[in-house]
């Protein structure tokens, strides 16, 4: 092979793993919650809104993130990527609830209705 061929296979090589270095970051989202009372659509202030990313099997995966909502009872988090998302709620005097999502566009509002806890029952009442 002569000096000019070389040279071509070189830069064509070069080329080629210079593409393949370059991937695209993986597109990710932001979250803005809103947790509010169900029975007056009042805010809830100091919830606790905890997510997990799950897998194609629906499986939690090792990675979560955790956040409180303000005195307006909204929250928001930037770098989600996209995928679906468990969405687990807790407050105090309220019923834990919890969700799965699906992220897909750059901005995903999330509105949270928190029910007060059912009454219990005894035979000893």
């Amino acid at each position: 092979m002569n000096r000019a061929g070389r040279l071509i296979l070189f830069l064509l090589l070069a080329t080629i793993a210079g593409l393949a270095g370059s991937k695209q970051p993986a597109p990710t989202a932001t979250l803005q919650f809103s947790v509010v009372k169900d029975e007056n659509g009042k805010p809830v202030r100091n919830a606790e809104i905890v997510m997990h990313p799950l897998d194609k099997k629906g499986q939690q995966k090792d990675a979560s993130w955790e956040l409180k909502t303000h005195e307006d009872g909204k929250a928001e988090i930037d770098g989600i990527p996209y995928g679906t998302v468990r969405v687990q709620v807790i407050a105090p005097g309220f019923r834990t609830t919890g969700e799965d999502f699906d992220v897909s566009q750059p901005t995903k509002e999330i509105t949270i209705k928190l029910e007060k806890p059912a009454g219990q029952y005894s035979i000893y009442k």
